[in-house]
């Protein structure tokens, strides 16, 4: 069975996500992959987002980011 992959963007870690990378490359049950640039240029200005399994998710902040994500993994494990 794959790991979910979970994509930053090294331009979007002004908004925060930086601690959500480190905090998810500690679970051995996760790929998680930084980029320099994820092609995603609009939003990574606005908010902060992340690609879960090559879907963009956004919030308005850091922790609505990281419920998202974990609802993402909620719905792919049912």
């Amino acid at each position: 069975m794959s790991k979910p992959l979970i994509e930053f963007c090294n331009g979007n870690m002004h908004h925060g996500t930086e601690t959500l990378m480190k905090q998810y490359e500690l679970d051995d049950r996760l790929k998680v992959v930084e980029y320099g640039c994820l092609g995603n240029c609009g939003e990574c200005y606005l908010k902060p987002f992340a690609l879960v399994d090559g879907s963009i998710i956004a919030a308005e902040t850091i922790e609505d980011l990281e419920r998202r994500i974990r609802e993402a993994f909620s719905l792919k494990k049912n």
